[in-house]
């Protein structure tokens, strides 16, 4: 069986044990590891040493950077917390180094609230942030409002419908890498391995 071709990574805003962004960022992961042509990688800022801006950055920084680099399509999924997207998304943008790594990649964004209109000022905000960086941010983020009625404490989906959605975040970002980037990546591989 070959290799995937497509690298897909998750990137989790949240540090708190037993989030709610961590519970809708394994749904995405779920529905995109259905596909065999795709690799999905889901990363954990808790497990990382992320300096503030302004310093050197560490081996977490270089080793980040290069999956950001290497990667097809990225989901950066935040909780909602005081009306913007978390500090913690911001460390690991801000740790993307300048000009970003982002700059160029295809984003899907993810967020989650516990109010009953979800993450929405947060995803406008981080898709501005986006846009500054250069990432090509798509249409139509998804925002799981009243996220704590929708996932049992194991992490289970526990409202089909919200499931639904948040599978939307998968298969909008894999439509639009396919759609638009794998000509260039099937290019690629032509080039290096020659025509069949």
């Amino acid at each position: 069986m070959s290799e995937p071709r497509l690298k897909m990574l998750i990137i989790n805003g949240s540090v708190r044990p037993g989030n709610y962004t961590a519970m809708a960022s394994a749904v995405v992961a779920d529905e995109l590891g259905k596909d065999s042509d795709v690799a999905v990688e889901t990363i954990d800022p808790s497990t990382l040493e992320l300096p503030p801006p302004g310093l050197p950055g560490s081996v977490d920084t270089k080793e980040l950077q290069e999956k950001v680099r290497q990667a097809s399509g990225i989901v950066l999924a935040t909780p909602e917390y005081h009306g913007r997207f978390s500090s913690v998304m911001k460390l690991v943008i801000e740790n993307l180094g300048f000009p970003s790594v982002l700059s160029g990649k295809l984003v899907a964004l993810l967020g989650v609230a516990a109010g009953s209109i979800g993450a929405i000022k947060s995803l406008e905000q981080l898709r501005g942030v986006c846009a500054h960086v250069g990432a090509i941010a798509l249409p139509l983020p998804i925002s799981v409002p009243n996220v704590q009625k929708a996932f049992a404490p194991d992490g289970t989906c526990t409202d089909p419908a919200v499931e639904k959605l948040i599978w939307r975040v998968g298969t909008g970002l894999l439509d639009y890498v396919r759609r638009s980037v794998c000509p260039r990546v099937q290019l690629e591989q032509l080039l290096r391995e020659g025509a069949a």
